[in-house]
């Protein structure tokens, strides 16, 4: 069993649009609309990409994906990467996708010059949360998330 990582291909969209919608499933939230998908889609391959994905293989099969796109620190005085979603699905979990992909964003992060990676996890995901201290993050208690919805 072999664990290949690749950028999202036009021609691989339809596996990524799926398992988004694993990820919609698993986190009991409503699956893109067909205007979020074209969106996606979009955003993805268009001439003002917003966001850069990856999938993860095995034995040619997606079983795995990871947005992510740059912000910036006005304190560090450089990029940080923002890791939007990293998923693998339930049947292979367990085989090291998650840590290939997570290495892979963090591995592009160091390339680029980025002074950090930085994510939100659900508070109910212990094992996401775990996954992610194996890795050396920390959580950080003094930050709140705030959002305004725009549509």
């Amino acid at each position: 069993m072999t664990i290949v990582i690749s950028a999202l291909s036009e021609e691989r969209f339809d596996d990524f649009a799926n398992l988004i919608n694993d990820l919609a499933d698993y986190e009991k939230l409503d699956r893109p609309s067909a205007e979020a998908v074209t969106r996606l889609r979009a955003d993805a391959f268009g001439d003002n990409r917003r966001f850069e994905a990856f999938l993860a293989d095995i034995d040619g099969k997606a079983v795995g994906y990871a947005i992510t796109f740059q912000t910036y620190s006005s304190f560090l005085a450089k990029p940080t990467q923002y890791l939007e979603d990293l998923y693998v699905r339930e049947d292979a979990r367990k085989a090291g996708v998650g840590g290939a992909l997570f290495d892979h964003v963090q591995n592009l992060a160091k390339s680029r010059g980025c002074g950090r990676m930085e994510w939100q996890v659900l508070d109910w995901n212990k094992l996401a949360r775990d996954f992610y201290e194996r890795r050396g993050a920390r959580f950080l208690h003094d930050w709140c998330t705030y959002r305004i919805d725009l549509s």
